[in-house]
């Protein structure tokens, strides 16, 4: 049961991530924020399986969307996904 709840969340994540990178190309960059908020807020109060499907599915996804389209991560992520995006791009 434990495994199925686990591949929900991190479904759920690439779902969101979906929507938010679908706001980001097309231009509803204010959506998009609200969105960040969001997570923002799962990540500070989720669990552990939360936080890694967080930063490995959802940080990941949407980042590449904001390079690629040459938007600034400094002012669209809030604090602590700012923070977790540092820590994805020192690991590399």
């Amino acid at each position: 049961m434990r495994r199925k709840v686990k591949q929900g969340i991190y479904k759920q994540m690439q779902k969101f991530a979906d929507l938010t990178r679908t706001m980001i190309t097309t231009g509803k960059l204010d959506r998009a924020k609200k969105c960040f908020s969001i997570v923002e807020s799962l990540y500070i109060t989720g669990n552990a399986q939360t936080k890694s499907a967080i930063s490995n599915v959802y940080i990941y996804s949407v980042s590449g969307v904001l390079e690629i389209n040459h938007l600034n991560i400094e002012k669209l992520f809030p604090n602590t996904l700012k923070k977790e995006y540092i820590k994805q791009i020192n690991a590399s």
